[in-house]
């Protein structure tokens, strides 16, 4: 009888602990590609990172594709965890997105760079694509068109004016403060507000 009662107990800890390990992997890889590129990260480093075995890893994500697919999907749940803006302001859409870019852009540059080449991330930026645009439809819900041309000419708009890279533009290449980036950005989404335009 003590060992049936024991085994649910043993069971669950022991999912638990596979769990904190799948965790632990994820990180470190999130960690190492955030910085350098992906050919340059090894199996070897991230479980270095981890503090487990290559085979470890192997074990939980089948290879280094598996893992970067599990990490985009992370990276995917952490950005619509923290975008969480109210539909219609800008001033507090722009500043959810700043707040994702200046911990994110960086990496997500590094890594959109590198699409063309390594499938894992190609399919990683297409699934962030999909999810920045969804993001706009809901943030911008009171001003873009009904479907339609006129909403797809909108949503190209308002995806060119908030792309990681126009981020990029203004904190990296150009050198703007935040501040003065964020306030491009604000203008920028306001001179392209369909409801203000007569030639849509």
């Amino acid at each position: 009888m003590e060992s049936k009662a024991r085994r649910p107990y043993r069971m669950g800890a022991r999912a638990a602990a596979v769990e904190t390990t799948r965790a632990r992997i994820l990180e470190a890889a999130v960690a190492l590609w955030m910085q350098r590129w992906y050919d340059d990260v090894t199996l070897q480093h991230i479980a270095d990172e981890a503090g487990v075995s290559v085979q470890t890893i192997v074990n939980h994500f089948d290879g280094k594709d598996g893992l970067a697919d599990a990490v985009a999907d992370w990276v995917a749940s952490q950005a619509a965890v923290t975008r969480q803006a109210p539909t219609g302001d800008v001033a507090a859409i722009v500043a959810v997105l700043f707040a994702d870019y200046e911990r994110h852009g960086d990496a997500n540059v590094l890594w959109t760079a590198q699409m063309d080449r390594v499938p894992a991330i190609a399919r990683a930026a297409a699934h962030a694509r999909g999810q920045h645009r969804a993001w706009l439809e809901r943030v911008f819900a009171d001003r873009l068109p009904a479907p339609g041309p006129a909403r797809e000419h909108a949503l190209n708009l308002h995806y060119a004016a908030t792309d990681v890279y126009l981020w990029k533009l203004w904190r990296r290449d150009l050198g703007l403060s935040r501040e003065d980036a964020e306030r491009a950005m604000r203008d920028l989404l306001t001179s392209i507000d369909p409801r203000k335009r007569h030639d849509a």
